[in-house]
């Protein structure tokens, strides 16, 4: 592989980065390729190997790399592909370390489902995957089971939408706050409630009513997180600032 270039910075492994993107760019490398090997790579950039593998070790937590050890043809770092994986780990860090709050994670959930299930709606998705999570919360005895087969509902919406970003953003989004959303089921109690939501949602999306689906994912997330999820600022402004106070917890 050619069009390497020598490195001249302090921070050595972040133009190591730096290349390897470059390169990833210019030789129109995919998933399942492999870049050179760490001793290779080393030499050609005119590093050492311990930049070498720092910046593999980034770009492995940011899911852009599988750091394997081999020999020969196997010896380089595979790009694999997995971007919701690495969205959540880092959203679950900053929930952790309070840089984001859970109101803005939901908010943010809130906004992609609206445009997914409206998008679904508009363009007539598959509802198979919809319809098999329904049936299996259904059939669910415990807040874990039914947070899992939620989550496969929601996912799904995103996948209708035919986004694979959108998709992989709202996995992501999802897997971050699975703790809550099971403390939000064990608070309800009974889960009728959100399984209404949910029908609700599969028969706006299969009538093609964007504006109905968009309207039900919205009521679903406002039960599902009372303390959390906010009303428009138009339409409650005292609201809104009663609740900033309680942005950090689930209801």
């Amino acid at each position: 592989m050619s069009g390497w270039q020598p490195v001249r910075r302090t921070r050595t492994f972040e133009e190591v980065i730096a290349q390897i993107e470059r390169r990833i760019a210019d030789d129109g490398l995919r998933v399942g390729d492999r870049l050179p090997g760490e001793r290779q790579l080393a030499e050609q950039l005119r590093v050492s190997r311990s930049s070498v593998r720092e910046a593999m070790r980034v770009l492995e937590t940011l899911g852009v790399v599988s750091s394997q050890v081999g020999r020969g043809p196997d010896a380089g770092a595979l790009l694999i592909s997995r971007p919701a994986e690495a969205l959540s780990d880092l959203l679950r860090l900053h929930l952790g370390l309070a840089n984001l709050s859970l109101e803005e994670v939901v908010d943010a959930r809130l906004m992609i489902e609206k445009w997914s299930v409206s998008h679904a709606a508009v363009h007539g998705a598959d509802l198979s995957a919809l319809t098999a999570a329904l049936e299996r919360m259904d059939a669910t005895t415990t807040a874990e089971e039914f947070v899992e087969h939620d989550t496969a509902f929601h996912v799904a919406i995103a996948e209708a939408s035919d986004n694979r970003l959108t998709t992989a953003m709202m996995l992501s989004l999802r897997d971050s706050l699975r703790r809550y959303a099971v403390e939000a089921v064990e608070r309800l109690g009974d889960t009728a409630g959100l399984m209404a939501d949910h029908r609700r949602i599969h028969r706006a999306i299969a009538a093609g009513d964007a504006a109905e689906a968009a309207s039900a994912v919205e009521d679903h997330l406002r039960r599902a997180y009372p303390g959390i999820s906010r009303p428009p600022r138009a339409e409650n402004d005292e609201g809104l600032e009663g609740q900033q106070g309680r942005s950090d917890r689930v209801g």
